[in-house]
């Protein structure tokens, strides 16, 4: 766990710019001890979220450090509120369906007045092909949104989005996932309650028992012998694959560097010093 660079303050810290958000939660943890480029997607975005209480959990066994869950809902609605209040700007929402992306624009047509609209529904399918990347990059870049959000589900938006980073002309790149059908109340979201009690998972699973049992079931158990075998034996590193330092060191020719990433987020600073998200030109 502690090879993920994991966010320990609130939203309003992260920074300004061009950066790949992603989450983490126990599901998606989990998914990186056997898939090599998840692992790196995640290991080497620029922020990565604690979407989960088992997360937040870990955080406190191996490290005696206390944080706090921010689901992938609150960073959709901390640049959209961002954005409504600076005046307006651009969003992009890359994945779903046709239906559930007109559904999201309609809602944010009346919550979100000032905040322009587009969205772009990929193909279906295990893998895209050049053909599938380069209409979808083109879908993006011809927009230029203030904020792109990637909703295609783990681990395939997060290692979308890690690979061609480099190639998008937007800013804040934020692989949201559930939060599409959420918004566009396709799906319904745990009450209140249930997530400030830590029991936002257990709702899922009610709700999709096939799709979440063996996620949760089999998937939470299996992290936290995970986690308590890094707390007792004193390894607190997951498997490092070659693959992952591969990418990072190609990464560092790219725009995907720390260096790159701090001279885009002095290019797009307010003028005024006031620390809010400044829309592109």
């Amino acid at each position: 766990m502690k090879n993920f660079n994991i966010l320990e303050q609130n939203l309003e810290g992260i920074g300004e710019g061009k950066m790949l958000i992603n989450t983490i939660n126990a599901y998606s943890y989990n998914l990186t001890l056997k898939d090599k480029k998840f692992e790196a997607a995640l290991k080497f975005c620029d922020v990565l979220i604690p979407d989960g209480v088992a997360v937040v959990w870990a955080k406190k066994i191996l490290e005696r450090k206390k944080i706090k869950k921010i689901a992938g809902a609150d960073l959709f609605y901390f640049y959209m509120n961002q954005l409504q209040n600076n005046g307006g700007g651009k969003v992009f929402f890359l994945g779903s369906s046709v239906d559930t992306l007109q559904k999201i624009k309609a809602r944010a047509a009346i919550e979100y007045p000032k905040i322009e609209v587009h969205s772009y529904s990929p193909p279906y399918k295990p893998e895209f092909n050049t053909d599938d990347n380069r209409a979808m990059l083109y879908a993006v870049n011809n927009v230029e949104p203030d904020v792109l959000f990637v909703g295609m589900t783990a681990p395939k938006q997060e290692k979308w989005a890690y690979e061609h980073f480099r190639n998008l002309k937007t800013g804040p790149i934020c692989c949201i996932g559930a939060v599409f059908d959420f918004y566009a109340r396709t799906v319904k979201r745990a009450p209140q309650w249930m997530i400030d009690l830590g029991l936002e998972w257990f709702y899922r699973l009610l709700k999709e028992p096939k799709r979440m049992a063996y996620r949760y079931l089999i998937g939470n158990p299996r992290f936290v012998k995970h986690i308590l075998q890094q707390k007792f034996t004193g390894n607190n590193k997951i498997p490092y694959y070659p693959y992952s330092k591969i990418v990072y060191e190609k990464s560092k020719a790219s725009m995907h560097t720390q260096e790159n990433i701090k001279s885009e987020t002095e290019r797009r600073k307010p003028k005024t010093g006031d620390g809010k998200l400044e829309l592109k030109k």
